[in-house]
């Protein structure tokens, strides 16, 4: 008999995106194959995202459109999982209205697939459980096989050091359905990392909801700058990048460590969310501007070749004109590499929810362009400042939009294209050396060197 077939549709973060990956190996290990389309499926696992409403919605209407699939092949087994699910009432209310789906777990019960895929195909009965039990196996103890539906190259791969969120900001929901922080160990850390660089992993990319939070829970006395320590000494690893780092938790003590370690990358993604104070009190962030451009110069004091990114949440309840301009302000003076910036979207459960002075859509789009119209200029100079610089560039493949180009990203973890050499002697996974001839807002370009 032929082994069952999988597919994978992954809504969300690199949170979900490695979720994924994990459950794609959970059932290859499992005896299942993957498929190479989903109408070739015998099973359609929908990995969703609910931090913001438009990923919960693109969710819901990839859902909606499997009804058909289910009619004309009824012995398809359709799995719902991921942080949308984890949401209180959720999955009975998904269950009433799209009784196409046969399985649906939350966040707690994801290494659990195997099972109720099993029972499901036994009995014909739909299964839920979305139970918020920490005493579960969680997908960290899963295959650390490389490779996966949302990592295309052998060669990059991600690792979660930590689940879970304590920060309870007031317009966010991971706390409610990933739980509260737990870390694993460094030891099982370090030998994931072992095991994907054996297999040709040369670019690791640590991930948590606060990375800087690790191992506050547990026995074991360590922290996010030991675990880097540690994994710097990974011998085939070329480089460590991580995220997401909340500014209130990234001391001195870190900067000096990675100030010392060769294979940590100098790229740091710091969300800021808001350079209004009154507004960031409002967010429960935990700081102000004033202290998060500290931050920034003491991280440019130490690495003059710093990649800072953020994220900006605009339309946050109550923002006035004069909050915002206070953000235009803030990035000017912050000097972002890039802002990957958000429409607030109101969460059910969250405390921002039930705030008075909720904003229309139609004034948090125009503070969008507003915002994109004074970073992308920031942008663009940074990006001009490494013109005629040579780069160490990770190749990931050709690119998208001309094949004759190759396209990877440097130690800042920009994207650099350039033409593909004529003997094909650089190929994807190779590090090579490029010259950068051209900036744009979003990427590079270059020639190899020669």
């Amino acid at each position: 008999m032929n082994a069952l077939k999988f597919y994978i549709q992954t809504f969300g973060c690199q949170m979900n995106e490695n979720d994924s990956r994990l459950l794609h190996n959970l059932l290859l290990s499992s005896g299942y194959q993957a498929a190479d389309d989903i109408e070739e499926a015998d099973i359609i696992i929908v990995n969703t995202c609910c931090v913001r409403h438009t990923a919960e919605n693109r969710a819901l209407g990839f859902i909606g459109s499997l009804k058909h699939i289910k009619e004309t092949k009824p012995e398809t087994v359709i799995v719902v999982c991921g942080c949308m699910t984890q949401q209180n009432g959720e999955a009975e209310w998904l269950m009433k209205r799209a009784r196409h789906v046969s399985v649906i777990i939350g966040t707690f019960a994801a290494s659990r697939l195997p099972q109720y895929i099993a029972a499901y195909r036994a009995n014909g009965k739909p299964v839920i459980d979305v139970a918020e039990n920490y005493d579960n196996e969680n997908l960290s103890n899963l295959p650390a096989l490389a490779g996966g539906p949302d990592l295309h190259y052998g060669f990059k791969a991600q690792v979660n050091i930590i689940y879970g969120c304590n920060n309870f900001c007031s317009y966010c929901i991971v706390p409610y359905v990933r739980g509260r922080e737990r870390s694993r160990s460094p030891q099982e850390i370090e030998e994931e990392l072992r095991f994907l660089c054996s297999r040709g992993v040369k670019e690791v990319q640590l991930l948590g909801q606060n990375v800087n939070s690790y191992g506050k829970d547990l026995a074991e006395k360590t922290d996010f700058a030991a675990l880097l320590r540690r994994l710097n000494g990974v011998d085939s690893l070329r480089r460590l990048r991580f995220m997401t780092s909340h500014p209130r938790d990234f001391g001195d003590d870190l900067i000096e460590t990675i100030a010392g370690l060769d294979k940590v990358c100098h790229q740091f993604h710091l969300p800021v969310q808001s350079g209004s104070d009154r507004i960031l009190r409002l967010m429960n962030r935990g700081y102000d501007s004033g202290y998060y451009l500290d931050l920034l110069a003491k991280i440019r004091r130490v690495f003059p070749d710093a990649v800072i990114t953020s994220d900006l949440l605009l339309g946050f309840p109550g923002e006035t004109e004069e909050d915002f301009q206070q953000t235009l302000d803030f990035i000017k003076e912050a000097r972002f590499d890039a802002a990957y910036t958000f429409i607030y979207s109101r969460r059910s459960g969250t405390p921002a929810a039930e705030m008075p002075q909720q904003i229309e859509d139609g004034v948090k789009k125009e503070r969008l362009q507003r915002l994109m119209d004074v970073q992308n200029p920031i942008s663009l100079r940074l990006n001009q400042k490494a013109v005629g610089e040579k780069q160490e560039v990770l190749v990931e493949g050709r690119s998208k939009n001309n094949p004759a180009y190759l396209s990877g990203r440097n130690y800042g973890n920009k994207i650099i294209v350039f033409p593909a050499a004529s003997d094909a002697t650089v190929q994807a996974g190779d590090m090579a050396w490029v010259q950068v001839t051209g900036a744009q807002t979003w990427n590079l370009s270059g020639e190899l060197c020669r």
